[in-house]
């Protein structure tokens, strides 16, 4: 086994920031990973940023250099680094941690790194997920934990979202804050386009708990007039 680090780091209103930033300082060795371009699908009816196909994915793994026998080390900004842990874990390769790159005390170096490939065989998971129309018809009997700033959770009007609002009785968690005590039972987790979501996952999945991605979020849920969608008055909180 050997170890290669990934660099997601990623900006939602920059698309180029995290390269710049990867060819600025990284940490030696490591590969670059674009959230939009190798963690996602291109945009539409699925949401901003929809998953991956297991061919997609696997040319982005091997061209990171990551293998059978590689345990990935992830880090990045705003949810990159996890989404890549959940992505890895979804297509069967669990060799996978998140690491802080202010935690890094060794050198940092710039330039474009050269990455030998590796052959990466995808084997897609099919218990880790839910799409729009289950969760819809499940949505009572679930833990739903919406993972966007509160702000967004309550209506707000904020420039991302289209139809200001959340999945109704969904709990508000925000990816950068600990998701502290959550009901039993089926948990499932959704953001603005699946990307933060894997924050909390990830922090419930070191705690002892697991749940399932809504990978479309928000940004598929607000593309449909018929699916209900829940405000907070403004003395709610």
């Amino acid at each position: 086994m050997h170890y290669r680090f990934v660099d997601c780091r990623w900006s939602l209103d920059d698309p180029g920031a995290g390269r710049r930033a990867h060819l600025e300082a990284h940490i030696p060795g490591a590969a670059f990973l674009d959230v939009e371009q190798d963690l996602s699908s291109a945009p539409g009816p699925a949401g901003r940023h929809p998953l991956p196909t297991g061919e997609q994915f696997a040319a982005a793994a091997s061209k990171a250099g990551i293998g059978r026998g590689t345990f990935v080390v992830a880090y990045g900004s705003l949810g990159g680094a996890e989404r890549l842990w959940w992505l890895l874990r979804h297509f069967g390769h669990a060799g996978c941690a998140v690491t802080d790159l202010a935690a890094w005390r060794g050198p940092l170096r710039g330039g474009a790194e050269t990455i030998a490939p590796e052959l990466f065989e995808p084997q897609e998971r099919h218990d880790d997920t839910i799409g729009r129309g289950e969760l819809a018809a499940r949505r009572a009997s679930l833990v739903v934990v919406d993972a966007r700033l509160a702000s967004r959770w309550r209506g707000e009007e904020n420039p991302i979202d289209r139809v200001p609002g959340r999945i109704p009785g969904a709990l508000s968690r925000p990816w950068n804050e600990p998701p502290g005590l959550l009901p039993e039972g089926e948990l499932v987790a959704y953001c603005g386009s699946g990307i933060t979501a894997c924050v909390v996952l990830h922090r419930l999945h070191l705690a002892g708990r697991e749940g399932l991605l809504y990978p479309g979020s928000w940004s598929e849920w607000e593309q449909d007039p018929t699916l209900p969608v829940e405000r907070s008055a403004p003395d709610d909180g």
